[in-house]
């Protein structure tokens, strides 16, 4: 029993060190910053979002502390929060007009978020529009970039990524790269590109083998390869309008 209370009592006092510590000094896995970087934003709580926002306290009192007491003043209620003036935050002691307009600026953004409709991006239907994809990154390089565009399984952009870059007469195009983007993203379909600074849209053989080997991957991978667009200058060449992603 003796040792329980005595184990007790250095835990108790080992946390209470901990509170006295600016927030930079704690276990790493303890700090808001870092927990909501290595686990997700959603391991963080609300007083933890609003401690990165403030970044910092005041002698003898953390950024978390000072954020738990802004919340529990407006109980918790970040409706209530977001309808604070400046002054009302500055009375404070640690929430100078920096730290004040970080936080209310970013409940601003909370506001208009909420109110604004998202937008769909457009689905990539044709080889014109893929082209117009990339058209504007690659069509003016004095080399050659490898691409690739990852879309949903209505064929929406999530995003671009490059892959590769090289000289003028060649760039590497790693699949372990290209595949692992896509796995990533959970990206059922994918487009190829890359560029021809000599504005020469045939493909090599090169080209032709890359596409092929690119599409056996895929398939092992239940990932859908639609297209290998090259560009040179403001025109294109596709595979898939050639018939040549079979």
């Amino acid at each position: 029993m003796a040792k329980f209370v005595l184990n007790l009592w250095v835990k108790l006092g080992s946390m209470k060190k901990r509170e006295r510590l600016a927030l930079k000094q704690w276990e790493e896995s303890d700090r808001p910053r870092e927990k909501m970087q290595n686990q997700g934003r959603q391991s963080v709580s609300t007083a933890e979002l609003l401690a990165i926002l403030l970044g910092s306290g005041t002698p003898g009192k953390t950024a978390l502390d000072l954020a738990r007491e802004l919340l529990s003043e407006a109980n918790h209620d970040l409706h209530k929060l977001a309808r604070w003036d400046s002054q009302s935050f500055e009375r404070f002691h640690g929430m100078g007009p920096a730290k004040t307009m970080k936080v209310m600026a970013a409940l601003e953004l909370g506001q208009r978020r909420q109110h604004q409709p998202a937008v769909q991006a457009e689905s990539v239907v044709e080889s014109k529009k893929a082209a117009a994809l990339m058209q504007g990154k690659l069509a003016d390089l004095p080399h050659e970039e490898f691409w690739i565009a990852l879309l949903s399984q209505s064929n929406r952009l999530i995003k671009t990524c490059q892959i590769g870059k090289g000289g003028l007469a060649g760039t590497l195009a790693d699949f372990r790269i290209i595949f692992k983007h896509a796995l990533e993203a959970m990206a059922p379909a994918i487009i190829l590109y890359h560029n021809h600074p000599s504005g020469n849209l045939q493909p090599s053989s090169a080209d032709q083998a890359l596409t092929k080997k690119a599409i056996e991957a895929g398939r092992v991978l239940d990932i859908r390869v639609l297209d290998h667009i090259i560009i040179g200058g403001t025109a294109y060449f596709s595979f898939a309008d050639e018939g040549l992603m079979e």
